[in-house]
């Protein structure tokens, strides 16, 4: 847990602790309707509350407020549902009510929608991962982790890099006294490459180089698809025309090109 005795207001140092016997007579009259009676209860199990959020905390941008409160609703719906009539302790029950809210909260606040199967490995990798590593004092790798669940490898890494925060392009990766540099500088693609950006800047001079039929042609051909015999309907010549004007154009354009 963060070193923070404030959460949601909630001064966690003085939250009360009850007896079982306490417990059982509290949740009696909240099944009658007695809503202080719930008030007392829930404020005396948000410990419980506090004990599961722990689990999830490895998300580090993940607020501590957001999971508490969360967890808290968990709480409430697991003593709304909650049958007095089971030889079942209350915690025992609520537990899982507490855990599935705070999961279902995590899947839909995430940027990328990841599939409830792959976030349960995911899950599980990350419990598995802290046994390994309690018990060799050394990071885990993905093969013992893997391992430890009986799950094969690319599973295992799928899940946990499909829980991992997405970063952004604006992310500085390096600075000095002057400059700062983004992720996004660092990542190229067809469409923002270096040659790519030279190469459109080297066509676009190519056709300033053309009169307005060769240009012509050329788009009705190379954009557009049209055979020489469509061109020449459509631009009033002969086929022959047509292609003696594209070889002249093309002999330009490579010319700038290479």
């Amino acid at each position: 847990m963060p070193n923070k005795v404030y959460i949601c207001g909630v001064n966690t140092n003085k939250l009360p602790t009850l007896s079982q016997e306490e417990m059982q007579k509290l949740m009696i009259k909240i099944k009658q309707g007695d809503d202080s009676a719930k008030q007392e209860f829930i404020y005396a199990n948000m410990k419980l509350v506090l004990s599961v959020i722990q689990k999830f905390l490895y998300k580090k941008k993940q607020h501590t407020d957001d999971l508490f409160q969360v967890g808290c609703v968990g709480l409430i719906k697991a003593i709304d549902n909650f049958d007095i009539s089971l030889n079942v302790k209350f915690s025992t029950y609520a537990v899982p009510m507490i855990i599935g809210e705070i999961r279902r909260f995590l899947r839909d606040d995430s940027p990328i929608r990841v599939s409830r199967s792959l976030r349960d490995i995911a899950y599980q990798a990350l419990q598995a991962r802290e046994k390994i590593e309690a018990r060799t004092q050394r990071e885990a790798s993905l093969d013992e982790i893997a391992l430890e669940l009986n799950t094969p490898y690319f599973e295992v890494a799928c899940a946990m890099d499909a829980i991992s925060e997405p970063m952004s392009l604006d992310e500085p990766v390096y600075s000095d006294d002057n400059d700062v540099a983004s992720l996004g500088e660092f990542i190229q693609d067809e469409y923002t490459s270096c040659e790519k950006w030279i190469d459109n800047v080297s066509i676009k001079d190519a056709l300033n180089e053309l009169d307005s039929r060769e240009k012509r042609i050329l788009v009705l051909r190379y954009y557009l698809g049209k055979t020489q015999i469509e061109v020449s309907e459509e631009v009033g010549i002969s086929q022959a025309q047509v292609s003696r004007l594209e070889k002249n154009a093309l002999k330009v354009v490579k010319k700038y090109l290479i």
